[in-house]
């Protein structure tokens, strides 16, 4: 979201060769601005402003929703959960809506900042794949938030350049790939990725499990180019990464650019997550934030935001409606195969503390 400001120059302050058009401005644009700000009586301009996670929403449906509601969608980014989780604790408000991933709906929730949800406001909650909300979800019954999007965390990775690949968390510990690697900025996903590797728990508040997974970290660090959640998607398509950990949706669509990149789970296992559409307590416009939401679970949209970001909606109805080779697709549906050895992410309360102090020392590492 962007703000613009424009400032009008002191007259004084300017050159006489200036003054005369200052004048001008300063009786005009009093003026103009009388013209265009609503009279009494005069709807305001109707505006949902939505925090969401980057290439994460089809922008045909976000004009789709503005033309049907004449209204006006703000999109502002975010880059982790956290940062999110920050915006909360230091006071910003001003979302209608927001989507966080499931352990932090539980944070968020539980902390006072989420508005309880009107299913009355929400028939299209019918089509919710019940199956994947309540393996994924600690909100089965959607008090607070609506699925949006369920993935697993991949690893993506150039056939070109890398012949030999091994479906493991170990190929960051490949020399030869050193400076052409990036693991995701995200102290669960990546020191999780590295207690997969070591056969524990990605969930596990075991200090001395916690120890050992940030030295592998640590050992992996020194062959990768960076951590990362926003570029590592484009830069594997153009061939500047070769090997990434990330999202199945990021490196589907970076294998829209390049259909050399190639994409699988590791086979110790990997973590999963389902990210919802959530109303903050402070949301100016709540009444247009559940029908945004209940536009995003039509099963007609749900598949076309499918198609855009190559993550899969927990809405039955919607993947009849999804293509062929997205429904073929065993991680985008996420298989059998692929469940039987995944965890979500959970809220370890006090005990993420645990992971913070590990993620400080890997960032301190050289």
């Amino acid at each position: 979201m962007k703000t613009f400001c424009r400032s009008v120059p002191n007259p004084d302050s300017v050159s006489p060769k200036r003054r005369a058009s200052s004048a001008f401005w300063f009786g005009v644009v009093p003026l103009a601005l009388l013209m265009v700000l609503p009279w009494p009586g005069q709807a305001a301009e109707k505006i949902l402003h939505l925090f969401i996670w980057d290439d994460y929403l089809d922008p045909d449906l976000v004009e789709q929703f503005e033309k049907a509601h004449d209204c006006t969608v703000e999109i502002e980014v975010f880059d982790s959960n956290e940062s999110l989780h920050a915006k909360f604790v230091t006071g910003s408000t001003g979302y209608d809506v927001i989507v966080p991933t499931a352990y932090m709906v539980t944070i968020l929730n539980r902390e006072g900042y989420l508005a309880p949800l009107d299913h009355a406001k929400l028939p299209n909650l019918s089509h919710m794949d019940k199956m994947i909300c309540d393996e994924l979800s600690n909100d089965k019954e959607f008090k607070v938030s609506v699925p949006y999007m369920a993935a697993p965390t991949c690893i993506g990775y150039s056939s070109k350049v890398v012949k030999d690949l091994q479906p493991s968390w170990s190929a960051f510990d490949r020399t030869d790939l050193r400076g052409r690697m990036t693991l995701l900025d995200d102290p669960r996903e990546t020191i999780g990725a590295a207690l997969k590797l070591l056969g524990f728990s990605a969930n596990t508040t075991d200090e001395a499990q916690l120890n050992a997974a940030g030295d592998v970290v640590i050992r992996w660090k020194k062959n990768i180019a960076k951590f990362d959640n926003d570029q590592y998607n484009s830069g594997i398509a153009s061939g500047e990464f070769v090997l990434c950990h990330g999202y199945s949706g990021d490196l589907y669509q970076a294998q829209e650019e390049n259909k050399n990149v190639s994409i699988v789970v590791p086979k110790e296992g990997t973590l999963v997550s389902l990210d919802f559409l959530c109303i903050p307590k402070a949301a100016p416009s709540p009444d247009l934030a559940h029908s945004f939401l209940n536009f995003l679970c039509e099963p007609a949209v749900a598949a076309k935001n499918a198609e855009f970001n190559r993550y899969l909606p927990p809405n039955k109805d919607a993947y009849p409606l999804m293509s062929d080779e997205l429904r073929s697709d065993k991680i985008i549906m996420m298989d059998a195969s692929i469940r039987k050895n995944w965890e979500v992410i959970d809220d370890l309360g006090a005990a993420t503390e645990k992971y913070s102090k590990v993620w400080d020392r890997i960032k301190a590492a050289p």
